[in-house]
Order: C-alpha cells, then structure tokens, then sequence
C-alpha cells in the first residue's frame, strides 16, 4: 500500500504530526478540520461559523488531493455542545447535494484550541 501525504496553504497546517490528509489508491482521508482560518491560524466566530470554515477547509484539502466535495462518501463531525446540531446541520447542507454522505455526530468533551466543531472526511477520487 503506498500512501500520499496531501498539503495545502488553502487550508490550515497539521498542528501536530499528521497530515492534512492522505491519499491511498482512489481514497482520500482529511484529518479533522476544526474552524480555523488558513490565513491567521485562529478560530472563527461562532459554531456556524467554525462549521463553514472547517467544510471550506475540507474542501481545499480534498481539491488539492483532486477531489471535492461530490466525491465525500463519509463524514464525522464532533460537536462541543450536541445543541448546536441543528445550526451545523443548516451550515452542512450547504457544502453536500444528494447522495448525502454518511455521517456520524459525536458530542465530545473538549476539541484542539477549545472549538466548537470539528469535522473529517472520506472520499472516493474517480
């Protein structure tokens, strides 16, 4: 199995060590993306916002590795606060059209530099 590290100035820098995403074969797997702005490496405002930008940073990760959104097959979003589902929800639909991906929402504890939602992807390069 060969794997390929993808990086992007388009989306925030691994804050730790692990890639932004990898790409093995046809897949594609980004890490969590919380929602900092690429450009000052600070969280946005607010959970709609933070879910805007953690999508839009998944987006130029998965355009670097030659993919996009269309090809997101699976998604996992982890929530600080389980009653911001719906506002992420709103936020959500707007980046995916049917097919949906599948996806799992997870409330946790705390997320890195006390964000409000994080989200990850896998997807499926034609």
């Amino acid at each position: 199995m060969s794997k390929k590290q993808i990086a992007t100035t388009k989306a925030p820098g691994a804050i730790g060590p692990y890639s932004q995403a990898v790409a093995t074969g046809n897949w594609v797997y980004t890490s969590g993306q919380l929602g900092l702005d690429p450009e000052t490496g600070t969280l946005v405002e607010g959970v709609q916002e933070q879910a805007r930008q953690a999508l839009s940073n998944i987006q130029a990760i998965l355009e670097e590795a030659g993919a996009s959104l269309d090809h997101v097959v699976k998604t996992t979003v982890f929530l600080k606060d389980m009653n911001d589902f719906a506002v992420v929800n709103e936020v959500y639909s707007t980046f995916f059209t049917e097919p949906y991906p599948a996806r799992s929402a997870i409330e946790v504890a705390r997320l890195p530099k006390d964000g409000l939602v994080e989200i990850e992807a896998v997807a499926r390069k034609k």
